[in-house]
């Protein structure tokens, strides 16, 4: 199995035959999606919002939206390339499965880790190798699995017995991973509650492989979704080692290691300066190198994959939303939460909010981040009093307050989505300007990872649509070239 991970070209080999782009130069894919832009978020967001009346606009006119930086994508792929040389990312498609965005990751050569029937045919449909996905979903439907074999897609994880019977039936010559229980208690989402296989139960699942004649080539883990604790890779690494030599006993030879997800946008140098030492120190290159003693008969070694999602997507996506109504006086409309409560800037304030802020997407759309994926979202005013303030340099609010000014001086606040339902709190108390009106906006930043993905219509509400920039400066000529060679 070949994993064609090509370098990105250079700021001069971009410039020899691509012209200059411009604020009005656009790339118009022919297939149908929307063009993708020049400039940065801040560029883009005023070149929205200078298009939107909310006093005269259509139904919808104001909806809120998402700028997508594909630069932020490039940005975090040379991140990558310095700090964990020796793994390829398979990109997490179930994180953001934007078309531009796994159209981007394929042209610099990744590959794609998908859970489901419709993920793998979204890459296949770019025209990805096959080569380059790994069905990593220990729990398939037999459907998919034959959907599996008839596209050559011959990769794939599993934890149970009952897997194996499966695969033998549908795909018997698939090779699989077998993927372990590894200890994910300091991460936001805690997979192991659902997936992987106990150190103790793995012979097992070996020796029924082998009497199966199924082609067992690796092992796989996932420290849980939003790792905080870098200690848990090298713990999860420890535990991969001793699983190949459980492989090693059980008559076969592994030649691959796939180390989950797990890897923020953050913390990534810190927790790469933990698992490479540890792939180093458990996996060295002695050992399981090409010609190594531990993969004799492997002429390519020991093969490393890791299936990163957030880390890629977070920053490149800031959503704006409109205030589209406001309710003063609401003191004692909302229950104090704790996680979802910023303290206040002065103790002398009141940690209740005092005005209730109602925008155009929440938890049932873009929002739903805040639920399955225990986020807390931090917005900045974008606009106040409708005029433009945004500063990316500033943290939430995003504004300087000054005593002169009242419209700048903070109040506490909570953010509702648009829907008739109450669960729909954004954030149940946050410092905002006493400026805010009704048709200013709201922008919120990192919102890449876990969002459109699993927005619905809930009450009819359409779903934020996304407008899509290469960024500016010499990444764009080099992103703008990738995203052409896969139009």
């Amino acid at each position: 199995m070949n994993f064609p991970f090509t370098a990105p070209p250079s700021p001069e080999q971009i410039r020899a035959d691509t012209p200059p782009l411009d604020e009005y130069d656009s790339i118009k894919p022919f297939d149908g999606h929307k063009p993708i832009f020049n400039g940065s978020f801040d560029h883009q967001l005023k070149t929205v919002l200078a298009g939107i009346d909310v006093d005269e606009c259509e139904a919808n006119g104001e909806n809120a939206f998402f700028v997508a930086n594909l630069a932020e994508i490039y940005h975090q792929h040379l991140r990558w390339l310095r700090n964990l040389p020796r793994v390829v990312p398979f990109y997490a498609v179930k994180c953001n499965p934007d078309p531009y965005v796994l159209r981007l990751l394929a042209a610099m050569g990744t590959g794609f880790d998908c859970a489901s029937n419709g993920e793998i045919q979204a890459v296949l449909n770019l025209g990805v190798s096959p080569s380059r996905i790994i069905y990593a979903n220990p729990c398939k439907a037999s459907s998919f699995v034959r959907h599996a074999a008839a596209n050559n897609v011959g990769l794939t994880t599993f934890d149970n017995i009952d897997e194996l019977y499966k695969m033998k039936k549908f795909h018997p010559t698939c090779k699989l991973v077998v993927r372990i229980l590894t200890d994910d208690s300091k991460s936001a989402c805690q997979l192991g509650l659902k997936f992987g296989a106990p150190l103790e139960v793995v012979p097992r699942l070996l020796e029924k492989a082998r009497e199966l004649e199924l082609d067992v080539v690796g092992v796989s883990f996932h420290v849980g979704s939003g790792c905080y604790d870098p200690g848990a890779f090298s713990d999860a690494v420890n535990r991969a080692r001793r699983a190949f030599q459980m492989g090693k006993d059980a008559g076969y030879t592994f030649d691959l290691l796939d180390v989950g997800g797990g890897f923020g946008h953050d913390n990534f140098e810190t927790v790469a300066n933990v698992l490479g030492p540890a792939i180093d120190e458990f996996f060295p290159d002695a050992d399981f190198a090409p010609g190594g003693r531990e993969v004799q008969g492997k002429p390519n070694g020991l093969r490393i994959i890791a299936e990163p999602g957030r880390y890629y997507v977070h920053s490149a996506f800031v959503l704006a939303s409109n205030i589209i109504a406001r309710r003063d006086g609401a003191k004692d409309s909302v229950e104090e939460k704790g996680d979802n409560i910023e303290s206040p800037p002065d103790a002398s304030v009141p940690a209740k909010p005092e005005v209730m802020l109602y925008q155009n997407d929440g938890l049932y759309s873009s929002f739903n981040c805040v639920i399955f994926d225990h986020v807390t979202v931090h917005p900045k005013v974008l606009t106040i009093n409708h005029k433009y303030a945004y500063k990316p340099e500033l943290a939430s609010p995003g504004i300087k307050t000054c005593s002169e000014d009242e419209d700048s001086q903070l109040q506490p606040c909570s953010i509702w989505g648009p829907t008739c339902d109450s669960i729909d709190c954004v954030r149940d108390l946050v410092y905002m300007p006493k400026g805010l009106k009704v048709g200013d906006w709201l922008v919120y930043e990192g919102m890449g990872a876990y969002t459109i993905c699993a927005a619905s219509q809930f009450n009819g509400l359409r779903r934020s649509e996304v407008r899509y920039t290469v960024g500016d400066g010499d990444d764009a000529f080099i992103v703008r070239q990738l995203m052409m060679k896969t139009l």
